[in-house]
This record gives structure tokens, sequence and C-alpha cells, in this order.
């Protein structure tokens, strides 16, 4: 996802969100939470929950409620908003985020990433601005709720490959053996090279690596406008699905595609069309997806474009279904 915020004076034109799987109390949390997705025959279009500057969405499960996180907006550094379901209501909360490590500038906050660790705490993966590099790269910080302050960890930022322009777009994923990973793009866009989405196995805590990085999927398409971002990673009747986001964040161009791999490493295939674009939406420019499973039904949470100038991207929310291990929302 595009995660800088053009209407800020530090945003810089060379461009810019499991996401996991939940642990098995948050995913027992969510089948009590999420309401059943409709039938065909009742399925409606995506709703806009949240019809303001939201971008780039991330939402977790916990304490009976969902929390959603975004890219900094309005002052701050982490959009928080919380509700009750996927439809909502949702309610504006404080800033999740309000100190950034020292290693970071603020005014460039995109893309936050919070997972519920299996000691009960949360860890937020941050996009920010590298002072010492002048590129996007990923940090790290930490709280008790999910409603935070977290407080930033770690002397620098976790991921900052600044040779490849930096690194955007953490998301979070835990394998059937309990496994986390944290998957990322390079953001190459900004410096002419190629976007690779990443994956890297986690240490426990999640505040570490404990492998190296394996590149799954790159822009390969003319329609992907030289760029590809905003994994999301669920695995579905054995394959695992990653979602990514593709073109232009600011306009029609924007869009979601999907691609499937037998095994968590690889090799994907990506889908022949996209899973949402303007066309099929009817919505400017959905992309910077996240899922939220539960056992009465997935449900999919991205932004739209709202205006172009200025640029304001709401927050939609959709019923997600599956044939086997292929996405739709229809």
């Amino acid at each position: 996802m595009s995660r800088k915020n053009p209407n800020n004076p530090l945003s810089s034109p060379d461009r810019r969100s499991t996401r996991r799987a939940l642990t098995a109390a948050g995913a027992l949390a969510l089948a009590a939470l999420v309401p059943t997705a409709p039938t065909a025959q009742a399925a409606a279009a995506p709703q806009l929950v949240i019809d303001t500057d939201f971008p780039d969405p991330d939402v977790v499960v916990a304490d009976g409620a969902l929390w959603a996180y975004a890219t900094n907006a309005a002052g701050g550094n982490v959009q928080t908003a919380s509700a009750p379901s996927p439809e909502g209501p949702w309610t504006r909360q404080a800033d999740a985020l309000p100190v950034l490590g020292d290693w970071a500038r603020t005014g460039l906050t995109w893309a936050p990433e919070v997972a519920r660790q299996p000691d009960g705490s949360y860890v937020m993966y941050y996009t920010a601005r590298d002072v010492a590099s002048d590129r996007q790269c990923i940090g790290t910080a930490v709280s008790d709720t999910p409603a935070g302050p977290f407080t930033p960890v770690g002397e620098g930022p976790l991921v900052c490959p600044a040779d490849e322009g930096g690194a955007i777009d953490a998301t979070t994923f835990t394998d059937d053996d309990g496994a986390p990973y944290l998957l990322y793009k390079n953001d190459g866009n900004a410096v002419g090279v190629d976007t690779w989405i990443y994956l890297q196995q986690l240490t426990p805590d999640g505040l570490g690596f404990a492998g190296d990085r394996v590149p799954l999927l790159r822009q390969d398409r003319p329609e992907e406008g030289g760029l590809i971002e905003a994994p999301t990673l669920v695995k579905r009747d054995g394959s695992y699905v990653l979602f990514y986001s593709a073109g232009f964040f600011g306009d029609g161009t924007y869009h979601t595609g999907y691609a499937t791999a037998p095994a968590l490493t690889g090799p994907f295939t990506k889908s022949d069309e996209p899973l949402m674009n303007t066309e099929n939406t009817g919505i400017v420019g959905p992309g910077g997806q996240d899922v939220i499973p539960g056992e009465n039904g997935d449900w999919l949470a991205f932004h739209g474009v709202l205006s172009e100038d200025p640029l304001v991207r709401g927050m939609y929310v959709t019923p997600l279904h599956w044939d086997g291990a292929t996405p739709s929302i229809d």
C-alpha cells in the first residue's frame, strides 16, 4: 500500500499494508464476534464504515472488540478505531503510537501492523522515515493492550534495506506449527528497482528475526504500475494465499490481487484476474487490505479513494468468500 499522506509537507513523491493468523484464543473470540457472512442471495456491496481518511487498515480482534490501525493523518502517528463487529459502528480512539523510535522522523508513519503475542502482549510493526538513510523503514513497539500507547523498542529499525529503497508494509503470519513470520515489501519503486514481497521468520517474542528473508513475489505485469505491496497472507484449504495491492495508490489503477502456493515459501502463482479493482467494486482504488478471519466467515477490510484532491481514503469492509483456496467478494 502506498502509505504516504500527500497532504503532509514531509511526504515525498517516491511512495510507499496478515496479515496474521490469530492465536487460538483470538480466533475463538472472533468466532463469537464476527457475524456470519451473508449468503450469495443476500450479498451486498462493500460497506464504507469509516468515511474519513483511514488508509491501509490493519484489523485485529482483542478483548471482545475489533481494533483497526491506519496510516498517519491529522497530526498523529497511528490512527486507531474500535468496533464491536466489522460493520461497526467504528469509534475513533487515541493515537496508539504517540512517540516514535529515536531513529524515526514524524510525519510519515505508514501501514501499522499489530500482532498479539502468546503472552497476551501486543507488538506493533510500523513504517517510518529513518533519519540516517532517509528511507522508509520498519520498526517495532510494544503494549499490554491493543489501545496502547505502544512503546518503541530497539535502537534502530527492524528492517531497513536502504539500498533497495527501504522497507514498508509489514504484516504478520503464524504457520500451523506456531512459527511467526513477518512479510514486508522493499520499497524498490522509490529507487527504480524491483519491489519484492519478502517472508522472514520472527523470534518468539516478535522483536527479532530467526532466519533469512525469502523472496515470494514481485511486480511483473503492466497493470501493476511497476510495484506490488501491502501483503496479507492466510492459509485456506491447504494452500497459502497471498493478497497484495498494486498500481498507483491515489487513483483508480490501484487494485488488489492474490497469488497461491502449495508451500509457505512458494512458488506463488498470481490469479488471472484481480480480486478487487475499481471496475468490479465501484470503489476507486480498492487496496491496502486485511483479512479478518472467523469461524462464521471471513471479512475483508480495505481502503478506497473518497477524494483524489485532497487524497482521502476511507475504510470499507465486505464478506470474503472461499471456494477452496480461491477467494471472492461476490
